[in-house]
């Protein structure tokens, strides 16, 4: 989560939702939609920002899953009548370091950098998702007052 006040933006909280592997799929959904409702509840963002899906040809599997994760954050938002906004990973990293290709220690690196964290942001999937709210927060700079993003 972070908070934007006109140019200025300030990480709130981040962290990683931690689901059972030994339990079936719709069970881990139904826990990530508890998690993931209780933090949007609890800081009640404006906008939540999700990366856009791809699918890797070598990892088919990992798409789908993330999918499935992505679409119960994106329905955990609409129940709360949270917009949501997704970005390609290129353009979240072109945002964020001017290449679309960077590496995760780059985006780690720009994200401590930008925020002023004592430590670069972990793991990389933490980052991974800072660095998407950090692209929504610029994205909407523009058009709107200082507001909670997700």
């Amino acid at each position: 989560m972070l908070r934007r006040r006109g140019d200025a933006v300030s990480l709130i909280e981040a962290g990683v939702c931690r689901l059972d592997k030994t339990q079936p799929l719709a069970a881990r959904l139904a826990a990530l939609e508890g998690d993931i409702s209780s933090v949007l509840e609890e800081h009640r963002p404006e906008v939540v920002a999700v990366e856009s899906l791809y699918a890797h040809y070598r990892h088919p599997r990992t798409a789908i899953m993330m999918g499935h994760a992505r679409g119960v954050i994106l329905l955990a938002a609409a129940k709360l009548g949270i917009e949501s906004r997704d970005y390609a990973a290129t353009q979240v990293k072109r945002h964020l370091t001017g290449n679309g290709r960077a590496t995760k220690a780059q985006m780690q690196r720009a994200i401590q950098g930008t925020l002023g964290l004592a430590e670069p942001p972990q793991p990389a999937d933490v980052a991974d998702a800072v660095a998407v709210a950090m692209c929504c927060a610029a994205d909407l700079r523009k058009r709107r007052p200082a507001e909670v993003l997700g």
